[in-house]
Order: structure tokens, then C-alpha cells, then sequence
């Protein structure tokens, strides 16, 4: 689980419940509907090109949403084809600012083993590259929430969305390109996704550059939450009140 309830109680814990947290197994008739609805659009691939899994289904067929104009450029997610973005993922993954969060340091196969538990899943998960006027300048990935091990942690709602986000170059940290695209991108999600009410996110509450950054983009502080591997700052970007923050 690398690198959000709409609630303004920032100096209190909060407290897991599972009242309002979905099962996290799909039924089995569903799965194998999706595994085989994966294949065929596998076997469909024009070659050279990798198909997002299950198509798409889970997420709204996010390799269909097409570029976003942002202040900074235009922005295109791209699901990832492993092999020929690998390469450049793992490069970033192994700058020791990014890996203290990510944790996805050292060879390639490292970085390979956590794109290819995604692709190869049922489509809750989608890793994608941002590319900002065609060039890649951030890693994504898309997630549903309501489906991950998270909402085990937080009062989940069907059809949250997750985002984590990596600004890959150096040279594009620091001067507030983060927050422009998590904008940017959390509202393609209200968008695209008609039933997700709200976008949210759970940085390493030590990584004050990235909570900042998301405060920035109109995400509201909901509260603190364990993880199994860190101590996160729950945020949320809700619909109702995208046009205010």
C-alpha cells in the first residue's frame, strides 16, 4: 500500500469502523467474469500494446478518458505496458527521496513485480504514466478504494477512488506542479466516474511536500489512519464541494 469522509475534525484520530465498509471479495461469478472478459480483450490487443485489465470495467474504462487541459500543459494517464515503461519507473522509484515512501528501491524486478500485480489483477488497480504535453512527467495509479485493503481502515463508500502520484523528474518537484495535477486529475475522476462521489488519498503523514500538495488541490484533511506499513493522513476530495476548495 505506497504513497480520504468529508470531515473537518483534523486533531482527532480516527477511529476504524466497519459499519459502512464494503466486503472486500467480489463474488466469484463476477471475477470470473472479469477473467474472462481480460483474456479476450488480451487476445484482441493490437500488438505491442497491453490492454488494461478486465477492461477497464472497474475503473470506467479509464484508457478511454483521453487528455485533461490543466494551467501547466495538457494531461494525458496512460495505463502502463510494463516492459516499455519499466525502464523509466523503476529509474524514478529508485531516487532516494521517492524510495523512503514508495519502498520500490533496488533492480528492475522489484518495480516489475508491483506493476504486474495490478495489471495482471481484476482492474481495482490501474498504473499509469501522467503525460504532460506528451512527455512523461509523473507515475499514477487509479484505484478503487471501496475494493482495496484500505477500506478496511476508514467508513468506505461504494465507488471511492484512490490516486497516489510520484513526480518522476527532479527538476518538476518544488515548484507546485504536484498540486496542479492531483487538481486536475481528481476532478477527471468526478468526471469519468459518475457514481464515485469522492476522490481519496492517504500520504505518509510524514511527507509533508505531498499532504501540502494535496491540501493545495482542494483535498480537505480528514484524519490520521494506521496502515499496515505507515501512519497516513486520510484526505478526500468530495464532489459536492469540488467547486468551493
Amino acid at each position: 500500500m505506497p504513497p480520504t469522509d468529508a470531515s473537518t475534525d483534523t486533531g482527532t484520530a480516527f477511529a476504524p469502523s466497519n459499519e459502512d465498509t464494503l466486503d472486500l471479495r467480489l463474488p466469484d461469478d463476477f471475477l470470473a467474469l472479469i477473467a474472462e472478459e481480460a483474456a479476450t480483450c488480451r487476445s484482441g490487443t493490437e500488438e505491442g500494446r497491453e490492454a488494461p485489465s478486465a477492461n477497464g470495467e472497474l475503473l470506467d474504462h479509464l484508457a478511454d478518458w483521453g487528455p485533461v487541459a490543466t494551467p501547466v500543459g495538457t494531461l494525458h494517464l496512460v495505463p502502463v505496458h510494463a516492459e516499455r515503461e519499466l525502464p523509466l519507473i523503476s529509474r524514478w522509484m529508485n531516487d532516494p527521496a521517492v524510495a523512503s515512501y514508495w519502498k520500490l528501491a533496488g533492480p528492475k524486478a522489484v518495480t516489475a513485480s508491483h506493476l504486474r500485480t495490478q495489471l495482471d489483477g481484476d482492474g481495482r488497480s490501474v498504473p499509469c504514466l501522467g503525460l504532460l504535453d506528451g512527455t512523461p512527467v509523473s507515475y499514477w495509479e487509479i484505484y478503487r478504494a471501496d475494493l482495496d485493503p484500505i477500506a478496511r481502515h476508514y467508513p468506505a463508500r461504494p465507488h471511492d477512488t484512490g490516486i497516489h502520484l510520484l513526480i518522476g523528474p527532479v527538476a518538476a518537484r518544488g515548484r507546485g506542479l504536484g498540486s496542479t495535477l492531483l487538481r486536475a486529475v481528481a476532478d477527471l475522476v468526478l468526471d469519468k466516474r459518475p457514481s464515485c462521489a469522492r476522490v481519496v488519498a492517504e500520504p505518509d503523514l510524514r511527507n509533508f511536500p505531498s499532504v501540502s500538495a494535496f491540501l493545495s488541490a482542494g483535498f480537505r484533511y480528514s484524519a490520521e489512519v494506521d496502515l499496515p506499513d505507515k501512519r497516513a493522513a486520510l484526505m478526500v476530495r468530495d464532489r459536492l464541494l469540488r467547486d468551493l476548495m
